[in-house]
């Protein structure tokens, strides 16, 4: 028994990861074909009417009506914002970049808690925060094309980013109220309504767009958008979540690769320099003050 949920939670934790980077160079696929706009439209829209048919299935509650106005904030910052500034980004730097900038949302997280909840960094945190950002910098001035010159696009995802990082920072007492699976719903279904002003041109861009860009914009809208979300908190419920996030850090990793097997994106040496100190920076933000002490225990 111990086994066999082993490998469930192991095919838990690969099935996040690899949707989740294919994410990046489907959308690079999308954007052969439609705006940055359409694509989360269309992302969202198939998102959404596959999670509604699910609330109805499995009896989902609405939210309190007190809440729906945060709810409609977090789902405009996490899905609206996230999703269209990364689409935007993405259409001058290439996936595996776009991946290693996106990877420092908790890096964010962790400054917007201690700004807004007053939480501790500690000394990892800081020391973590700087070295991811000096990754970052690192992937702007020669990360994105070989050559040394800021990249508008960088920014953009930076601000997707950020837009997430508040997402996630503010959405944790909704996440003790409804549950990870229902939140998760009520912020794609927000998301998708402020999309919707984008709604003109959709139609004829779904029938002057090749059949391919179609089908990939919706595995975006099913895949990378829904599904992660059910395995990692079946994982969460098993593990608990610090475990279950621990792994997320191979996302840009298997980015890079799917983007190189799937468009042929060779990354250049400073953007695999730049996403190594990011990743680290990533990795020690993490470090807590009692793994530092087991870890003194064990020698």
């Amino acid at each position: 028994m111990i086994k066999t949920l082993d490998i469930k939670i192991i095919s838990a934790h690969f099935i996040t990861i690899i949707l989740w980077a294919s994410a990046f160079p489907g959308i690079r696929v999308a954007l052969t074909a439609y705006s940055p706009e359409h694509i989360s439209l269309l992302r969202l829209l198939v998102g959404s009417f596959v999670l509604i048919i699910i609330a109805i299935i499995t009896k989902t509650p609405l939210p309190a009506l007190k809440d729906i106005p945060i709810i409609l904030f977090l789902g405009f910052l996490g899905f609206t914002v996230y999703q269209v500034a990364l689409n935007y980004g993405e259409q001058t730097i290439s996936a595996g970049v776009a991946s290693l900038l996106v990877s420092t949302t908790p890096i964010f997280t962790a400054l917007l808690a201690v700004v807004f909840y007053r939480e501790k960094l500690g000394l990892w945190g800081w020391v973590g925060s700087l070295v991811g950002f000096c990754g970052v910098a690192f992937i702007s001035v020669g990360g994105s094309t070989g050559g040394f010159s800021l990249n508008m696009g960088i920014i953009i995802v930076l601000i997707a980013s950020l837009s997430e990082s508040i997402y996630f920072v503010f959405q944790h007492r909704f996440l003790e109220k409804y549950g990870a699976i229902p939140f998760t719903m009520y912020a794609i279904w927000s998301g998708t309504i402020f999309m919707l002003i984008f709604s003109p041109g959709l139609g004829e861009a779904i029938l002057n767009a090749p059949l391919n860009a179609t089908l990939v914009t919706l595995y975006l809208g099913i895949f990378p958008t829904i599904i992660p979300y059910f395995t990692l908190a079946y994982v969460t419920s098993q593990t608990g979540a610090a475990e279950a996030t621990s792994t997320l850090y191979l996302t840009s990793v298997f980015a890079f690769l799917i983007a190189w097997i799937w468009l042929g994106e060779v990354p250049h040496s400073s953007g695999i320099t730049g996403g190594l100190i990011t990743l680290a920076g990533v990795l020690i933000s993490n470090i807590k003050k009692e793994d530092v002490i087991n870890a003194q225990s064990l020698n």
